[in-house]
């Protein structure tokens, strides 16, 4: 099995609460759904592509967009502090 990292984790969290398909995100993304699928089944996003897909999910769902940034780095954060 894939060792999934953070970012895939919340994409797949963030798409599937609000319902926002692969298709979706690739099309307003400019971007195919193939890159897209490997997000979300495994391969970490760069940084760039982590703020562009940001940029593309606020496009679709504002809301989104603001619980996928908590998600991924409130989670950071909450790392951070546990190994103080």
């Amino acid at each position: 099995m894939l060792n999934v990292g953070r970012a895939t984790q919340t994409l797949r969290q963030v798409l599937k609460t609000y319902e926002i398909s692969h298709d979706n995100l690739a099309t307003t993304m400019g971007i195919s759904r193939v890159k897209v699928d490997r997000w979300f089944y495994g391969i970490d996003p760069t940084a760039e592509e982590i703020a562009a897909m940001t940029r593309a999910i606020k496009q679709i769902s504002p809301d989104a967009a603001i619980a996928f940034v908590q998600q991924y780095l409130g989670t950071i954060l909450e790392d951070e502090e546990d190994q103080e």
